[in-house]
């Protein structure tokens, strides 16, 4: 009996299952002789770092896409990417709604904690119309794109490229195809003043990473706001702050430091605006962020830990989390009995969820960081700039990648499988036989602070 048809497997257990069961074969697929442009055989480890983070949304590579990979092998690591960042069980009903098959309440159960909706009434009708707005926005992204690409490389690439590009930026992947111009690695710095390009690539990243939910409200209300549920508007005002800010301080700070006089005006902010979207968490880069100063490095990497939104193509820890802590915090200082927002209270369950999906990235992000920095001798910050791309599903890289051992190559996919499942659906899996305590024990207060 299939994983998926086992009533005592949990829907979290399903999810993290699908993932790891699409990994494999995306390993297999990729290891296969004519997946290599060399004709050469990838070895394993590296088909597995290249499914896991196509799957995963990421974007770390350890070779050139387009000079490493034949069309085979970019067009499986092109579906990867698509089904790692619709979902594995978001793709799964889509496949049973397309052939006719019925949807059975388990199924739509599964589903409701795959895109984490509120409830499982409406969730088939809510999933077509993820699928025709994703595809709607993917196709309307690749020719937007392709009007730049067709005139450079020709008709059929050019389309080839626009497609790629949107789907990868839509899924928040940063899987590019630039190499192929002779740079390896260059990902969209040579459209650093490119409007078209930016302007289309940074809108694809932020609909991929608002949330399906979000979607579901504006359809529902347009642009009327205050008739939002209280979480699409904590994503729509935490996003548009984090967007705002980074580009603040990359257009006002960063980008008027001596490494980067080179820059035009326009060019600066095209890149700031860009370097302000694309860590949460898409992977595209613009400029050669090696080029950046320290402070602008942690400015990325608190970007690339936060990520997207819920119910998003994007990883991270979520704008949510941020936006509750920011909250519960205010409350404290307040003296308020509990969180509010927006005429809501905010349920202490949410604060502990927050708290500890925040302590478990970090925890994770700074032991894999300071893991590879002794394994390979790189330096910390180098190394944290990675595992913040991993665990986040980001795909940005100061360039240490390729040149990692495989014990840390091995540390990024494991930070990358979890980035991408969430740690409440980790930990979900792992304790979902444990009962849950009849009993309470006595209250005692702690000071702390």
């Amino acid at each position: 009996m299939p994983f998926w048809k086992n009533d005592r497997v949990t829907p979290a257990q399903i999810i993290i299952l699908g993932f790891f069961t699409l990994i494999l074969a995306g390993t297999a697929l990729l290891m296969l002789p004519f997946a290599v442009s060399g004709g050469e055989r990838a070895s394993f480890l590296d088909a597995l770092f290249t499914a896991t983070s196509a799957t995963c949304v990421t974007g770390l590579v350890l070779h050139d896409t387009a000079l490493y990979w034949s069309s085979f092998g970019q067009a499986v690591i092109l579906l990867l990417i698509q089904i790692g960042g619709m979902g594995v069980v978001t793709m799964a009903v889509a496949i049973s709604i397309f052939t006719g098959k019925k949807i059975g309440l388990r199924q739509r159960w599964i589903m409701q904690e795959s895109i984490s909706a509120p409830q499982v009434g409406g969730i088939v009708r809510q999933t077509r119309f993820i699928l025709k707005t994703a595809f709607l926005i993917e196709a309307a992204g690749a020719v937007l794109l392709s009007l730049r690409f067709c005139p450079e490389f020709g008709f059929f690439k050019g389309l080839w490229y626009g497609l790629f590009h949107s789907v990868s930026a839509f899924c928040n992947a940063g899987f590019d195809l630039m190499g192929a111009g002779g740079s390896a690695f260059s990902s969209l710095t040579g459209y650093t003043g490119d409007f078209l390009v930016s302007c289309t690539v940074a809108a694809l990243i932020v609909l991929g990473g608002l949330g399906f939910l979000t979607w579901h409200d504006f359809r529902e209300h347009g642009p009327r706001l205050r008739s939002y549920r209280l979480q699409s508007r904590l994503i729509l005002t935490t996003t548009f702050a984090l967007i705002t800010g980074g580009f603040l301080y990359l257009f006002l700070f960063e980008f008027r430091q001596p490494q980067w006089q080179d820059l035009s005006l326009g060019q600066r902010a095209a890149a700031s605006l860009f370097q302000s979207v694309t860590p949460r968490t898409a992977g595209f880069n613009t400029v050669d962020l090696g080029r950046l100063s320290q402070p602008g490095q942690l400015m990325m990497i608190l970007l690339m830990l936060i990520g997207g939104s819920p119910g998003s193509t994007a990883g991270g820890f979520k704008t949510t989390t941020l936006a509750v802590l920011l909250l519960s915090s205010y409350a404290v200082f307040r003296r308020r009995g509990s969180a509010q927002c927006f005429g809501r209270r905010i349920p202490d369950e949410t604060l502990r969820s927050a708290a500890a999906i925040l302590l478990l990235y970090l925890l994770l992000f700074l032991t894999g960081g300071v893991l590879i920095s002794i394994i390979d001798g790189v330096p910390l910050m180098a190394a944290l700039f990675e595992t913040a791309s991993a665990i986040g599903t980001v795909g940005l890289s100061l360039g240490i990648t390729p040149g990692l051992s495989s014990p840390s190559r091995l540390i990024l996919i494991i930070l990358m499988y979890f980035g991408r499942v969430g740690g409440l659906t980790m930990i979900y899996a792992v304790t979902s036989g444990t009962p849950v305590p009849m009993t309470q024990f006595p209250q005692e207060r702690v000071t702390v602070g």
